[in-house]
């Protein structure tokens, strides 16, 4: 059985189940274990599953793994005007991190009169926008590159996130909660995230209002990590109410 039919059949048998071990579904389909993990692998590469430890698990119908075009076209009117927000938050001489975000890219426009200014990323939108910008130095993290998501990712990007000291964090998040805190759907973004909020005196998230009360996949930070929650006008009452309730100073 070829990749193309063993992806067939290893999607319907993940319909039908939600969840599966690397096991199960190789006494399933008769096919060898090492063989289900490579293409369970390739699957999650592909977006069309979710990797867990030691198996798989069906993707949520409203798909969360959308390449970076796609994200830059859902909800622009909240993210610009949050990315606005945000971006009045930064004062000339600082050093901040900006992370691959949607939303944290739609800061670029009004940081270009903030200067001097430090800008370390691991978004390649994001350095390309300051690329000729005076005043304005650009810090790229090293590592391997995503194409879909546009970005620099991996343990290499960590270390030389890890490297840095930043005044300002500048993250975004699949899902924020007070009964979960920050969530992602993707480890490897999450990772990067964690790592920017970890060096930087204060730590701005970024989410637009259809994403709180949301739990994604992974849990990846506690509402304590936050200095503040930049969101837009959407947020209701109650969960203004509940976010300050639990410690959370809301931006809208």
């Amino acid at each position: 059985m070829g990749y193309p039919e063993r992806k067939k059949q290893i999607l319907k048998i993940l319909d039908k189940r939600e969840s599966m071990e690397v096991q199960e579904i190789a006494d399933e389909l008769g096919i060898s274990a090492v063989t289900i993990r490579r293409d369970l692998q390739q699957l999650a590469d592909e977006e069309l599953l979710i990797r867990t430890h030691g198996g798989a698990m069906k993707a949520p119908p409203r798909h969360p793994f959308t390449a970076y075009a796609d994200k830059e076209t859902q909800a622009v009117i909240k993210k610009k005007y949050i990315g606005k927000l945000a971006a009045a938050l930064v004062e000339p001489g600082d050093t901040i991190f900006l992370d691959c975000g949607s939303t944290v890219f739609t800061m670029c426009t009004h940081l270009k009169d903030i200067t001097p200014l430090r800008i370390i990323t691991n978004s390649l939108p994001v350095a390309a926008a300051f690329m000729d910008v005076p005043g304005i130095q650009v810090n790229l993290a090293g590592g391997e590159m995503d194409g879909q998501r546009k970005a620099v990712h991996g343990s290499k990007a960590v270390e030389h996130i890890r490297s840095y000291h930043a005044d300002k964090a500048f993250i975004g998040t699949d899902g924020l909660s007070v009964k979960s805190g920050l969530t992602a759907f993707s480890e490897t973004e999450a990772i990067i995230s964690t790592a920017m909020a970890g060096s930087a005196d204060q730590v701005f998230v970024l989410c637009d209002s259809t994403k709180i009360g949301r739990d994604s996949y992974l849990k990846f930070a506690p509402l304590s990590l936050l200095h503040a929650l930049v969101t837009d006008k959407d947020i209701t009452l109650k969960q203004m109410a509940e976010l300050k309730g639990n410690g959370v100073k809301v931006m809208n």
